[in-house]
């Protein structure tokens, strides 16, 4: 009776166990300990090859973004040169990606666009995109959190940002982090945070409003 009762015990502790693991398997328990800063809106650019890119092409990747301009002398060729480095790191995984915005689209046409694109020797999964200036100043300040948030979106025509910043975005198109591209530390960091996202699964959503990730 009592190795019955021993046996039924462990029985139930190890049903208890299956059973949590299944519960909580595509919840944040088993997520990259980053937060979320924003929800990235849809969005559409046209691309190196003249191509439509939109959310749908980077759906269920991990992405790095970021904002320069071809003929920029300044910060950008150093934030390329870092940005190709990360690049080099993950260019084999299906699951990512980086999207490249110019914040001179007037000036960087798609040819250019692809001139540069060569320049870093950039694969299928790295995009240099280009398109209406409003748009893409959007993108930047209410999606991906990469310009001053007491800049408006009014009155772009005769704005410009020039950010050294990049941003993280995971499978679900949420912005994780925020990283300064011309500094070591904050490159080795996002390195890391893209290892981390890449093992990261898709928050599973339940019937049971209290097992749900999801804040709306």
């Amino acid at each position: 009776m009592k190795k019955k009762l021993l046996w039924l015990g462990g029985f139930f502790i190890l049903l208890m166990a299956v059973f949590y693991f299944f519960l909580f398997a595509g919840t944040d328990y088993y997520k990259a300990k980053l937060p979320v800063l924003n929800y990235v809106q849809n969005f559409s650019f046209t691309d190196q090859d003249g191509k439509q890119l939109t959310q749908k092409n980077v759906e269920g990747k991990v992405y790095v973004t970021e904002y320069f301009f071809t003929t920029c002398k300044g910060i950008c060729p150093k934030m390329n040169y870092n940005m190709k480095v990360i690049y080099e790191q993950y260019k084999s995984e299906p699951d990512f990606a980086i999207i490249s915005h110019t914040c001179m689209p007037e000036t960087d046409s798609v040819p250019l666009m692809k001139a540069y694109a060569q320049k870093m020797e950039a694969g299928p999964n790295w995009y240099f995109v280009t398109g209406n200036k409003d748009s893409l100043y959007k993108m930047a300040r209410e999606s991906y959190l990469l310009d001053n948030e007491k800049n408006n979106s009014m009155n772009i025509k005769d704005q410009f940002i020039h950010t050294q910043f990049f941003a993280l975005v995971d499978k679900e198109g949420r912005v994780r982090g925020v990283y300064d591209g011309l500094k070591n530390d904050e490159l080795d960091k996002l390195s890391g945070n893209i290892k981390d996202l890449l093992k990261e699964r898709k928050t599973a959503v339940f019937s049971n409003s209290t097992f749900t990730n999801n804040p709306n």
